[in-house]
């Protein structure tokens, strides 16, 4: 009952921030306005939710542009970067997203970026369109599971993520979260109260005077190892 009595509060308060941020957008077009709009709307869901999110690490964090790659447990993780992270960032979603009304536009205004994962062709240029974006000075968010981990445990990663590293030339800071999967759990209509825990870990970089294929799975094996090291089980 609480959660649906949760979902009756956030839809409407998700496309009203939504339509207020695209607005903004337009008499602001440094996307600076909109992460406003996504932090207080962030601030607010997990505040209805009774949740609280703490973050350490953060004098790890380097200069520039960076990819964040985290684990991935529960719609909340969401909620809780966009709330805590000590720094403006920027999501990769499938471009399916970026057709709802209302929501989709406002995404894109923002900077978020889209990303086809159709054909080969249409996906190899939409990863360089987002490497392109990322070394002008945006750091984005991924989660490498693709989809919520139902037992808490991380799932395999995929490769994707770590291509667009490379392509942009920019670190990886490995993130780990803990607790949104007792929160709100994977599969579940189940919300408790509780405290969400996110950890920055020291960025990692692609070894050198390896293959790329080579750099980007060990680069693929260090995130995950980094990501374990903090993972309450």
């Amino acid at each position: 009952m609480r959660a649906y009595l949760y979902l009756a509060l956030f839809v409407p308060i998700t496309f009203l921030f939504a339509a207020s941020a695209l607005v903004g957008t337009l008499l602001d077009g440094s996307g600076r306005l909109y992460a406003v709009h996504a932090r207080l709307w962030a601030r607010l869901a997990l505040a209805l939710a009774g949740v609280r999110v703490t973050v350490s690490g953060s004098e790890h964090l380097p200069a520039g542009p960076v990819v964040f790659m985290s684990n991935h447990q529960s719609n909340f993780d969401i909620l809780a970067l966009l709330a805590a992270m000590p720094r403006q960032i920027y999501w990769i979603a499938k471009k399916e997203l970026f057709d709802i009304p209302v929501f989709g536009p406002s995404m894109r205004r923002g900077g978020y970026i889209p990303l086809d994962r159709g054909d080969g062709r249409k996906a190899l240029k939409s990863m360089d369109n987002a490497a392109a974006i990322i070394r002008e000075g945006k750091s984005v968010v991924m989660f490498p599971e693709g989809t919520r981990s139902l037992t808490r445990e991380l799932l395999p990663f995929k490769r994707g993520g770590f291509i667009l590293a490379r392509k942009a030339g920019v670190p990886v800071v490995p993130v780990t979260i803990n607790g949104s999967g007792r929160i709100n759990p994977a599969g579940l209509i189940r919300l408790s109260r509780g405290n969400i825990a996110i950890v920055l870990h020291p960025p990692l970089v692609l070894p050198p005077d390896i293959s790329k294929s080579e750099a980007e799975t060990a680069l693929m094996e260090r995130t995950r190892a980094t990501i374990v090291s903090a993972l309450e089980h």
